[in-house]
């Protein structure tokens, strides 16, 4: 089973809903965390460690998340879905980008 962590900025709108929308799956463990120290749930070193593919909203989360968890990211995948901070908590369109664009990457 593959261990999947959605990040965005905050952890209350983008990441959360994908973490909802592949919480159904029963191939893969997911979780959400946000890369700004005052985030829902901020990014560990444990998460990044657990994860074997790391879903980035934006290219900022990517650079933050490569320079402050370099020493964790040793497996992970990192993955840059290019979804901006567009979108509310389980927006039908939110959902629809991630389903189209973390589903060629999990099958």
């Amino acid at each position: 089973m593959k261990n999947v962590l959605f990040v965005c900025s905050q952890n209350r709108l983008r990441s959360p809903t994908a973490e909802q929308v592949f919480s159904k799956r029963w191939d893969i463990e997911v979780a959400s965390a946000g890369t700004n120290h005052d985030a829902d749930t901020p990014l560990t070193h444990e998460l990044v460690a657990w994860a074997d593919i790391i879903f980035v909203m934006e290219k900022a989360h990517r650079a933050k998340l490569q320079k402050k968890f370099k020493a964790s990211l040793k497996k992970a995948r990192v993955i840059c879905l290019d979804i901006p901070d567009d979108y509310e908590f389980m927006d039908p369109v939110l959902i629809q980008l991630l389903e189209t664009r973390v589903s060629r990457y999990l099958g």
